[in-house]
Order: structure tokens, then sequence, then C-alpha cells
């Protein structure tokens, strides 16, 4: 039953009614931050199964998030009332697994494949680079891997990998790719990245499968087109090359997982391949004020990379945007902690109103610090429960119930809980398995069923009982797995395996560890509607796909610290964004590279985290911050620059410094941001804190003077940099390594 064609397109504004109702032919929508794009794709659905007449089995949606996909689901429920379970919305990566589990056969793929995830792929390459006698040290597996699936996110596989190598290093990645491959073969495994080539693969090489998913599904959706690489268009035009009903949803100007292999040309492309196509384009707002607004807009104008979209919005003007300077990371995060505090007791925010937002992980440390010492309740998105040792074990023996030969999980647990079962051990089971031609998992198995393998086992007799009464216990645990649901089944794990035991060792820790398995039982309890081995196949498939974001709960009452790639998506009251200087936001990597795109998609970066907020944003930067252990001098970001100065609140050297000329109507004075009763005031800058510094000149010494430190004694001044009101002052000490040190505070004493 559907919702009346009204009830579909009320309250839509003409853009979005334009993409709800060009249902037929290529369509290309470019929606601006906050412009109503989930619920333009969510509209379409429900406009297609109504007034469209399309069945539900002939859509196709596709996000790149969990979250994403349920959000659409939700919101489809009340609109497509009772079809929304026909509907096929997921992720990438979960569609193509179905479609491998359904049809891989025909090019090799087994029914019964796990997922390997980023510990497991790396553990592959670690085995690769010790089979092939290799110093991992010169050797990073994550070197290679960050090739691998460059060449994987192309279409490359291994053999035209090797024939395109041109250098050395290309050389040595084709022999660890090739290996690599192998081993994911032999254990029937799947990596993130294989799920889509192998599809495509089985597209290109089977002409009747890809005609069936055709005509399966004659319209497409995609969400997030910006993000998807090469690999991904590729299925894409596939899979729509019949009924050509492909709309794509994206913003250009949100494009920032280059590292992940995304490629902005997709959709700045999506014309030239799709000469018929039609855009529409969201530029109205409905997330943000118009101060907060306009700063976005003036940070992403300079980049070249993009489409011109003039985002407005009809929310009040707001507040001015708040800049601050901290003399270091610690005053930043104490004013990050006390503006907090500030806009709760004027309760006018909760908590869960408020995101603090960086671009490194490492920058969470000193923030998750300073709100501990306040007593301020966070969470820290991109703290995956999936990674935790206790709830990897157990997924091990899992996806070994499932895949008996995922060599990678049987590593994992072989002696987990300690059951006597050595390196040595280890060792000599996997000789006795080559010299056989059978695998690690086979001659396991062969043991434990008293088997012999034709050559002779190197094992002593006592490993040889321990291995086999390990396979004896997976030989049950496998059985089981046709039996119970995947909840029941980790009990069953636990209690067989010894491993409750293991971790209810009477401390705080294992009775917090017992904890968290817990919780994992209770995930798996959603997956019992299903038979034994659905819910063990669902189970794995869902949490192997698990990404970050997946994780944000927004009912928690904490404040979220996340980084901007995390941030993409979601939205809150409150954002603060830290840590603004050059070398963080931009990054080192893009200011050092000649690669002008990398400086763009810093600059993308920001404007994501600017875009989500609703009511009120503040900038930070440190005018020096620890790093490795030395305190280094900061200067703010260059982006600054592009922040308009009158609607910007506070005295930070970022504020005052000259910015360039703005092309928007100026809205008049912004007259004052606060009343001093209800909102924030801005602490002291750092310029102001300087005053207040030990009595010195800094640009008193030059290279060549001697001096003498209270700590690491006599040394020759070897430069000295100006930073600031402040001086750079590089130190020669005897036995020691190069010093650089800030003069005002380095106690320094002319010899």
């Amino acid at each position: 039953m559907l919702n009346s064609n009204e009830t579909i397109l009320e309250r839509l504004n003409p853009a979005q009614r334009d993409a709800v109702t060009t249902t037929r032919g290529p369509l290309l929508v470019l929606a601006g931050p906050g412009s109503g794009k989930t619920r333009v794709i969510t509209h379409r659905i429900a406009y297609l199964l109504g007034p469209g007449g399309v069945p539900a089995s002939a859509i196709l949606a596709v996000t790149f998030t969990k979250k994403a996909a349920h959000e659409m689901v939700e919101r489809l429920q009340t609109l497509v009332l009772g079809q929304s379970r026909h509907l096929l919305i997921g992720t990438f990566h979960s569609i193509c697994s179905r479609i491998l589990r359904q049809d891989g056969e025909a090019i090799g793929v087994a029914r019964t494949f796990t997922i390997a995830d980023e510990d497991d792929q790396e553990r592959i390459v670690r085995r690769v680079i010790k089979d092939l006698n290799w110093d991992e040290k010169r050797n990073p597996p994550g070197a290679f891997l960050s090739r691998i699936s460059a060449a994987k996110s192309h279409l490359i596989g291994p053999d035209e990998f090797r024939r395109a190598a041109d250098s050395y290093a290309d050389e040595l990645a084709a022999v660890v790719y090739q290996h690599y491959q192998e081993e994911l073969g032999k254990a029937d495994l799947l990596d993130f990245d294989d799920l889509i080539m192998r599809t495509v693969h089985l597209f290109q090489e089977r002409s009747d499968v890809l005609a069936k998913y055709q005509e399966r599904y004659q319209h497409i959706l995609v969400d997030e087109f910006q993000d998807t690489n090469l690999t991904q268009y590729a299925l894409i035009r596939l899979l729509g090359q019949r009924y050509r009903n492909v709309c794509v949803v994206g913003d250009e100007d949100q494009s920032v997982y280059s590292w992940r292999q995304a490629d902005i040309r997709n959709i700045l492309n999506f014309e030239n391949d799709f000469p018929d196509a039609r855009v529409v384009v969201l530029e109205q707002n409905y997330r943000s004020t118009q101060t907060i607004l306009w700063t976005a807009r003036e940070i992403i104008t300079p980049n070249r990379q993009r489409k011109d979209k003039r985002l407005f919005t009809e929310n009040d003007r707001g507040e001015r945007i708040f800049v601050f300077e901290g003399y270091d990371e610690n005053e930043e995060a104490q004013y990050v902690a006390t503006q907090i505090e500030r806009l709760l007791a004027s309760g006018t925010v909760h908590y869960r109103d408020v995101a603090v937002m960086y671009r490194t992980n490492s920058q969470s440390r000193v923030l998750e610090k300073t709100f501990l010492r306040h007593r301020l309740p966070h969470k820290v998105v991109g703290m995956r429960f999936y990674e935790r040792k206790e709830i990897r074990d157990l997924l091990a023996y899992l996806r070994l119930c499932y895949n008996p030969n995922d060599l990678t999980s049987l590593e994992r647990i072989i002696n987990v809980p300690a059951r006597d079962i050595g390196a040595k051990s280890i060792a000599d089971l996997q000789l006795w398995a080559a010299r056989a031609g059978r695998t690690v998992p086979e001659a396991i198995r062969a043991l434990a069923l008293d088997e012999e393998l034709g050559v002779p086992c190197p094992l002593s007799k006592r490993a040889r009982t321990n291995v086999a009464e390990f396979g004896r216990l997976l030989m049950t645990l496998q059985a089981a797995s046709h039996e119970l649901v995947v909840g029941r089944l980790i009990e069953k794990i636990a209690s067989l395996t010894g491993y409750q035991e293991f971790l209810r060792d009477g401390s705080q820790e294992g009775e917090s560890r017992w904890e968290n398995v817990r919780e994992l039982m209770t995930v798996a309890d959603e997956f019992s509607a299903y038979d034994a081995p659905t819910s063990l196949a669902s189970f794995l498939e869902d949490v192997a796909l698990a990404a970050d974001a997946d994780e944000y709960d927004s009912s928690a009452d904490a404040v979220t610290l996340i980084t901007l790639h995390a941030a993409k998506g979601l939205e809150f009251d409150v954002v603060f964004i830290v840590g603004l200087e050059e070398g963080l936001c931009p990054h080192n990597r893009s200011i050092e590279s000649n690669d002008l795109s990398q400086l763009e998609e810093e600059r993308r970066l920001l404007y994501v985290g600017v875009t989500r907020a609703r009511r009120r944003l503040f900038l930070t930067y440190a005018s020096r911050r620890t790093q490795f252990g030395t305190v280094m001098p900061r200067q703010p970001s260059r982006f600054f620059k592009d922040v308009p100065r009158e609607l910007v609140f506070g005295t930070a050297r970022a504020v005052q410094a000259p910015g360039r000329r703005h092309g928007w109507t100026d809205p008049g004075p912004a007259g004052p941001v606060t009343s001093r009763s209800s909102l924030p005031r801005p602490l002291a800058s750092s310029s102001e804190a300087l005053r207040a510094k030990p009595a010195g000149t800094p640009t008193r010494f030059k290279p060549g003077d001697r001096v003498e430190h209270p700590k690491f004694g006599e040394g020759v001044i070897v430069s000295v940099e100006p930073r600031g009101e402040d001086a750079e002052v590089t130190v020669a000490f005897p036995d020691l390594p190069i010093k650089r040190l800030l003069a005002s505070y380095a106690n320094l004493r002319l010899l």
C-alpha cells in the first residue's frame, strides 16, 4: 500500500520535486550539504512505486554505509506502507557480496567465502613476505596493501599489474599481489576490493548473468556518488546500460576519500558518459544558519574541481563564527571544554548536540584527557567495537565454523585459549601440509580423524595429540553451526573452548571483556529469525562490512569526538573544529605534494566539517603543538583567509590577518554576537597570553652564539627563525640530537 501522490510530493521544493519526478533516463542530482538529498532519494523511490508503477523488486538503491541504508528503509516505511521489505537497499559491498554468493561460482568464487578485514589482509601479506624471505622493515605490509587496493580499484589484476610494472617497487608489489591473491583463494577469502572487482568480472565474463541482473534492476539509485571509485562506477554502468534509468546523487565539494581510491572525476564527468543526462541542482540548505552557510561557501569557492552551486538558506542569520587561538593544544582543549560547559549551563544544548572534529585520530588524546578532568561525558567515534581482541577471537571461531578453509582465522585462535600448540608445532604443521600438497586446515582435520597424508608427520606425539584435539573441537563447533543460530553458537564456543573461563579471570578487566562478549551475543540475537546457517552467514557479513560511521549512536547523551572524515553525513547543533593549523589542516602530505588536487581535497574536508553545524561553529588552533615529543610553533591554517572576517568573533591572528575579497553581498553589520547571560565568551587568545610571558628579547640570539640551557647544558645556536612574536632557535648540544626551542621559553643564557 502506498501513501498518496500528494503525500509523496508535499513539502518538496521545486528542485527536489524535479529530481523525484524525473523517472526516465540518466539523472545527476548535485546536492549541496543539508539540501535534503536523503529525502529526495526516498521520495523518488516512493514515486517510482506509486505513480511510476515500478515494482519494488526492480529498484536497486546503493549507499556507502549501513547507517545510511537503514535510514532510507526507516523513511520509506512511512512513505511506502508494507513494500519496503521488497526493496534492495544496501552498500556496494553488501550488494556485491549477495550477487557473488548467488552467482559467483560461475567464476570460481565459493558460496561460503568469508570477507578478509584489514587485520586479516595484513596477516596474509606478512605471511607472504616471510615466505619470500624478505625483510619486513624494508617491505612494510601496509605499503603493498595500498598498492594492491589501488590496482583493484582500477580493475587491474595481478597479471596486468606485473606487465605494467615500470619500477623496482612495482615489481616487488606485483610479486606480493600475486601471492596475496593465491593465499586469499586457498582460504576462500575475498577482501573488500575483491567484492566489487570480482562482481564486475562476473558481469564481464558471463553475459547471461549480467542480463539477469540488468533485467531485474531496471531503476538504479546511487547515493554519495562522489565517493565512488572506478570499479564501482564500472559496476553501475554495466547494470544500468540496458534501461539507462541511473540516478546518481552527490556533491563533488564533499569528495574527501581519494585515499580510499574515490575518484572525483566520476561525478564531474557523468554528463560526458551519459550525454542525455538530466541535471538537477539542490541549492537550498535546511540545516545551517546563514552565517555558517556563507562561511562554508567562501571556504569552498577557491577550488577548481567543482561545479558552481549558489547555496542559500531561509534559516535565521544566526551567530558569528567563534575563532580561538590557544597557546598550545592543552589550552585549546581547555577552551573547548569550558565553552561546552557554558553552553550546557545556558540550557540551550545537550551533550549529544555537540561534536568536536579533528583532522587526525591522534588529536583526540588531549581532548579525552581534558574532558575526563572536566567530567564531560564523551564518545570517540572510530574506536570500533569489532576491533577488540576478545571480539575478534570469537569472530575467528565463527568464521572457521562457516568457512573451514579460513587459514587467517585459524592462525589467530589455534592457541587461544592456550592449548600448548606453540610456534614450532605450527611451523611443523605447515611443513607437513605443504609436503602433502594439502592446506593447514586439511592437515588438522586429518589428525582429528587419525588419517595419514602419505608423508611422515614431523609433529611430536604430544603436539599431534593437541592438534588433533583442537581439530575435533572445530568439527564439533562446525556441526553445531548447522543447528544453532549465531547467538547460541557464540555461547557454545565460549563454553566448549574455555574462552569464557579464560576471560573471566577474576579481574575487573576480565569482567569488562566478558561484558563485551555478552554485547556481541545481543547483536547476534538480531539474526535469530533466520535458520542456523543463514543466521551465521548474515551475521558475519554484517560484521565484516561495518564501518566507523555505523558506530555513531545519536541517542547517547555524550559529546562526540570524531575525525572530519568520519563526520560526513552527520549533523550537530554545535561543532568545534580543532587543530586548524598548517600541517594538520591542510595536512603536511598535501602541502608537500605537487598535486594541487590533494590541497583541494583538504579544503573540501574543512567544508564538510563546517557544514555539519546547525547553529554554532567554533574554529580553533594552537600557536604551538607538541609533536613527536618536541614543541613546535604553528601557523594558522591558510583556509582562515577565506573566512569572512565580518562573520567572525575572536581576536586570534587568523582573524586579524588580511583576507581575500568576497564576491557575495555583505549582509550588513554582524551586531552583537551573544548576550552575556546565555552564550559563551571567547577566552583570551594566545596573542594576549604572549604579553604575559617572561620578559626577554628572542631576536637577541644569532647563529654562532654559545648558550647554556638549564637541562641540556652548553650548546651553539645553528639558526634563528622568527615565529610571530617569538623565535624558533635551533641549537646543537654535544652528544644530543639537534634541538628546536622557542626562545622566550627555553631559558637560554648567552655565554
